[in-house]
């Protein structure tokens, strides 16, 4: 078994099939079919079933894909070691992210690092549960998980990131209903709008609520978190959501209140002991100073009075401004 083995492996299962991924890896087709036939004589077993003209991955065959992956990155790793590369240049990172937090902040973060990178991919597996959030990453399968606190650190590196604010998100034309901020007692009978019952974030949400004294009315209940919000703005029930989701509520005409005493949901990444690759060491760092460039825009206009949700709407309406500002000039020098 050879890295050539590996990386074929891997671009017949990125690419589905032999022909894309002969195309990507610019060989012949008989050529990588050739590799993969060795690689399974090599080991013994079948790792994909042929299904007519089509590849499916067999059980050897999906075993093999998180440790094939990270066999590659640690070779990755060690060559820009030695080259002491200055520039990203290139390269994948992968990553495994609560579902909710994909979203918010995870996104933001990819957002800003492929403009300044944007020869940099990523791959982004979505799950419900921290377990298996920690499982893609102790696999190898992917490099970095983000998780809400308390992370698992048995054989892991942990690392806290951000307090993810939480707001109150209620439906159009309700502000004279709402106090600023809204007591947590308040919310006792009032009708919820919430995620599904096991998720991370609902679980977050219906403690915090039940530590106030607060019993959660669910009136409605989704799987697809995407729905959550549109139920809110067409008046099903309110519902509680990161400080970002709150501010996109607003720009629908959502009534969005700050929650007292403050709701924060702590948030953070894990990764296996050793040496990332160069783009995860960046990309972390880019988030980082992210965070940290948001929060502090965020703590100074509150300390001249401003309210929690109008300092994170200027920001971001700032920040918005001078990134329409960017693209307009780069393109017209395109």
């Amino acid at each position: 078994m050879d890295l050539r083995q590996m990386e074929y492996f891997l671009a017949v299962v990125d690419c589905g099939g032999v022909t894309r991924a002969a195309t990507q890896l610019h060989v012949a087709q008989p050529s990588l079919s050739q590799v993969v036939r060795k690689l399974e004589k090599d080991l013994g077993v079948e790792l994909f079933h042929r299904v007519g003209r089509g590849l499916v991955l067999s059980p050897a065959g999906e075993a093999l894909v998180g440790p094939a992956r990270m066999i590659l990155r640690e070779v990755e790793s060690a060559e820009k070691a030695v080259r002491d590369v200055g520039a990203i240049r290139g390269g994948r990172i992968d990553i495994a992210s609560l579902s909710d937090l994909s979203s918010d902040p995870l996104s933001v973060w990819v957002a800003k690092f492929r403009r300044q990178y944007p020869d940099v991919r990523f791959h982004i597996e979505e799950r419900d549960e921290t377990a298996d959030v920690v499982s893609l990453v102790r696999s190898g399968a992917c490099e970095l998980g983000i998780l809400a606190l308390p992370l698992p650190t048995e054989g892991l590196v942990a690392e806290e990131l951000v307090g993810q604010q939480l707001v109150l998100v209620c439906p159009p034309a309700t502000d004279a209903r709402w106090p600023d901020p809204v007591p947590i007692e308040h919310l006792s009978r009032v009708p919820f709008v919430m995620g599904e019952r096991g998720t991370a974030t609902r679980d977050f949400i219906d403690r915090s609520l039940r530590a106030h004294g607060v019993e959660p009315d669910v009136a409605v209940e989704v799987r697809q978190r995407g729905a959550v919000l549109p139920i809110v703005l067409a008046g099903g029930g309110v519902s509680i959501v990161a400080l970002r989701s709150g501010l996109d509520a607003m720009l629908r005409g959502g009534v969005v209140r700050e929650l007292e005493p403050r709701l924060t949901r702590h948030m953070g990444v894990v990764r296996r002991t050793g040496r990332l690759t160069e783009a995860a060491t960046e990309f972390l760092a880019c988030a980082r100073a992210s965070i940290e460039q948001f929060v502090r825009a965020i703590d100074i206009r509150m300390a001249e009075g401003m309210s929690l949700v109008d300092a994170a709407k200027l920001t971001r309406d700032e920040t918005d401004l001078q990134l329409r500002a960017e693209n307009s000039q780069a393109t017209r020098n395109s």
